[in-house]
């Protein structure tokens, strides 16, 4: 990683969300909170917005935004449930996704033929995010809406555990897209070894 992919306009936007996340469990007033909340929401938008307008996708910018993300909602939710705003089962539903993401990434390093296959976001996983943010913005102007909302994250969590799941198999070395190439005359392992 070179310095300067560290402080490009979009890794420093999705840097701002560990600020946001320290400002988040600071700041007692809920109208605070809900502006903090807001700005997390933009600079999530914004950093892979302006990645992909200024060409400056890299590597590292692709790890730092997930991982950015985490660390928001963890710190915002937890401070929420010691706060007794959100119960301890709903946090377990909302952050279920993100204990299964950091499973996977150590199941991926540890399987040799998963480091090859490029994990990118994938639908239902920016949905669970989309819906953590809901949540989050539930906790501030509509408590009655938390507890739904907790449920629709820990369903769609487990849709996109499935997702990806299926995704990895499907991308396997020999799984059905190696067999389909080869089957449609596209590169053969056994060939280039022959």
């Amino acid at each position: 990683m070179r310095a300067r992919d560290l402080v490009s306009p979009p890794n420093l936007l999705s840097l701002s969300r560990v600020a946001f996340a320290v400002a988040f469990a600071g700041v007692p007033e809920p109208q605070w909170r809900l502006g903090v909340l807001a700005a997390a929401m933009a600079s999530d938008v914004l950093d892979g917005l302006v990645a992909r307008l200024a060409n400056a996708q890299t590597r590292f910018g692709a790890l730092l935004d997930p991982v950015a993300d985490r660390i928001f909602m963890l710190a915002a939710f937890v401070t929420m449930t010691v706060e007794g705003v959100l119960a301890w089962w709903m946090l377990a539903l909302v952050l279920v996704r993100d204990v299964m993401v950091l499973v996977g990434w150590f199941t991926a390093r540890s399987i040799r033929w998963l480091r090859e296959i490029p994990f990118k976001a994938r639908w239902p996983g920016k949905g669970v995010t989309v819906l953590q943010f809901c949540t989050l913005l539930a906790t501030l102007v509509a408590p009655r809406l938390v507890a739904g909302l907790a449920v629709a994250c820990g369903v769609l969590a487990v849709v996109a555990t499935v997702d990806y799941t299926l995704m990895l198999w499907e991308n396997r070395a020999d799984g059905p897209r190696d067999r389909a190439r080869r089957a449609a005359g596209g590169d053969d392992d056994a060939e280039r070894a022959a």
